[in-house]
């Protein structure tokens, strides 16, 4: 004795009453969830199910179907119940919202045992519209390589094994952490590891410098790395702790082209912990006069 199909609309969720467009919502909903390849781990109850819903959807989103379901139930789509004989579904056409195929494997047992989905994601392009919100993060393998600081600024090649094979790939001066890098047939995500003297902001860079005490109340010219090489920089007299001064160009190369970011040198003034007497006592003259 064949088991009982299950009632249609309790498939989808939905009463008999259900307008069109909440039939698609209810179909669109359930079609997502039970997709076959969101459950992998059960693969063949999740097609089972994957095939009712869009027998279903078949059936109540067709106006004549749908009289003949709600008239006669599943015995309207058996042999001789009234509906060209037959299920409506066949061995082949079009199943829900998009063509199918499968075959048995000769002498019964499970019609879904060399079922053909094709690409499992075409149910959204070809029904929901647009692209699959799933193909998107599954079109490409993605890896992730890890690169220095200098080689960020500068661009380099590498030598890596992508599924077994060696390739030399090109990484663009100004990547940065967090980067993707889309290949014909692979994503790359940059790491860039961290330098302990400049800070990163987008196209521009911090660096930190400590000024004496003098050299910051009687200016003075000092020394700074940047990210390509050393430059004089003239400190102005009377500089106080917290002043920035800007180089303009010295940052990142624009990931896209267009020139450079610019390096700001933040200024701190390092107050000395411990004087000599001569040094405490030119202070006393200078806090008597005033400053």
């Amino acid at each position: 004795m064949a088991a009982a199909k299950a009632d249609y609309y309790n498939i989808l969720g939905v009463s008999k009453g259900a307008s069109a467009d909440e039939l698609k919502k209810a179909y669109r909903k359930q079609a997502l969830e039970w997709h076959p390849d969101r459950h992998k781990d059960d693969k063949e109850a999740a097609e089972k199910r994957f095939k009712e819903i869009n027998e279903a959807y078949q059936v109540l989103s067709d106006p004549k179907k749908k009289q003949a379901y709600d008239q006669f139930g599943h015995q309207a789509f058996t042999q001789g119940g009234g509906f060209g004989g037959g299920s409506p579904f066949g061995q082949a056409g079009q199943y829900g919202p998009f063509t199918y195929t499968y075959t048995t494997n000769g002498g019964g047992g499970n019609p879904f045992a060399s079922f053909d989905f094709g690409d499992p994601f075409d149910i959204f392009e070809q029904f929901f519209g647009g692209g699959s919100p799933f193909r998107r993060a599954r079109a490409k393998p993605r890896y992730s390589i890890s690169v220095d600081f200098e080689d960020a600024v500068k661009g380099v090649a590498k030598e890596v094994q992508i599924e077994g094979k060696k390739r030399k790939i090109k990484i663009p001066a100004g990547v940065d952490d967090g980067s993707r890098i889309e290949f014909d047939d692979f994503i790359l995500s940059i790491n860039v590891r961290p330098d302990p003297r400049f800070e990163r902001d987008g196209a521009d860079i911090y660096f930190r410098e400590s000024i004496g005490f003098t050299t910051a109340a009687l200016g003075g010219e000092i020394e700074v790395p940047t990210v390509d090489d050393t430059v004089k920089l003239r400190i102005r007299p009377g500089t106080n702790s917290g002043t920035m001064i800007r180089l303009r160009g010295k940052g990142m190369p624009h990931l896209r082209g267009g020139g450079r970011g610019d390096q700001y040198v933040r200024i701190s003034v390092t107050v000395p912990e411990k004087l000599s007497r001569e040094q405490k006592n030119l202070l006393e003259e200078l806090r008597e006069e005033g400053l």
